[in-house]
This record gives structure tokens, C-alpha cells and sequence, in this order.
């Protein structure tokens, strides 16, 4: 090894610093503690920038800086330059999935080969452009499908699936009502 300490990387993920870090949040609880934020300005039309700046992880704020662009299509009055809201829902929900797949597969020790998740859903435009109030303004429901190789059993894929949809966030998150907190201030 010419000296160099190796770490254990499976799938991409140091193994070594993610027991580390599991023990870590263990042993203090306040440790595992993340506050998330994000500042959203209207460009016009249907164009909004959302600004990340870091995040909060136990008593750590960690610099973090992102714009994320977001637009709608021509056809719902935008210009077509990024995704829009659904795209980065879908996207949000899939990425965060995908995080939890590579690093409970590194845990488990299996080391994947493949890894693509597919979703869809159907949003009734009457719902959402206030037309028919009897058609709901989201989604009824989405589809996804998770398409996944590598060196583990049938039973441990079965098992790693379960565990990403009982330990993700976003599916968590969009699979359960959560409350908003949602107030309006008006300035002049």
C-alpha cells in the first residue's frame, strides 16, 4: 500500500466514515440533528431561483452554495429553460432514494452494478388551474420502479429495498401527509 492508508469503499461510499458516523449519532442522538433551508425568489413569469446556502448537521453549519433554476414548459406559460416543480420533486425523491440504496448496499456489502429508478405520475391541469374543484390540484399517484444489479442474493435486494423506503427522507416525505406551516407576509 506504499504507506497510503485505503479506505473501504463500496458503491462509492467510505464505509469506514459511515460506521463512524452511525456510531457517532448512537452515542449523541443530537448529533443526527440537520436543519435544511432553502431561499426561493420569483424572476418573472413562471421563472424562480432557489438559493441553498448550507446546513445545519448537530451543532455544524456546513457552507453549502446552489442555485437551482426551476421553469415550466412553453405550454404552461414559461420559457422551457430548466425542469419544473414536478421534475425536481421526482428527481429529489429518486436522488434521495439512490443515496439510501448505494449506502445501505455498502453496509450490507453488497456492490452494485447498476442502479436506475424510473417515476411517473399524472397531474389533472383542471385541479391545478383551479377549473374543477372536484379534481385534485397533485397527484393521485406516482410510479416508480427501481432497477438494481449487483453481487447480492435475491433476499438481501428484497431487504435493501425495504429498508431504503422505511429509512428515506423524500419517501417518507412524500408518501406521508406532513404538515406545512404556511404564513404570508405583505410588504409595502
Amino acid at each position: 500500500m506504499n504507506g497510503i492508508l485505503e479506505t473501504c469503499k463500496v458503491n462509492g461510499i467510505d464505509v469506514d466514515s459511515l460506521r463512524t458516523t452511525i456510531a457517532a449519532i448512537t452515542e449523541r442522538p443530537e448529533a443526527g440533528a440537520t436543519h435544511w433551508s432553502v431561499h426561493s425568489t420569483w424572476r418573472g413569469g413562471t421563472r424562480s431561483d432557489h438559493q441553498v446556502d448550507g446546513v445545519r448537521i448537530g451543532d455544524t453549519t456546513v457552507p453549502r452554495r446552489f442555485t437551482i433554476h426551476i421553469d415550466e414548459p412553453r405550454e404552461l406559460c414559461g420559457s422551457n429553460q430548466y425542469p419544473n416543480p414536478q421534475e425536481y420533486l421526482m428527481s429529489a425523491l429518486n436522488a434521495c432514494m439512490m443515496v439510501g440504496y448505494a449506502a445501505v448496499a455498502a453496509l450490507m456489502g453488497v456492490r452494485l452494478t447498476k442502479l436506475e429508478i424510473e417515476i411517473d405520475g399524472d397531474i389533472d391541469l383542471r385541479g391545478f388551474l383551479g377549473i374543477d374543484p372536484a379534481v385534485s390540484p397533485g397527484y393521485d399517484r406516482l410510479r416508480q420502479t427501481v432497477h438494481i444489479a449487483g453481487d447480492g442474493t435475491p433476499e438481501q435486494f428484497a431487504k435493501l429495498h425495504e429498508t431504503v423506503k422505511a429509512t428515506s427522507p423524500n419517501f417518507f416525505n412524500i408518501t406521508r401527509a406532513i404538515p406545512v406551516n404556511s404564513r404570508m407576509v405583505v410588504e409595502s
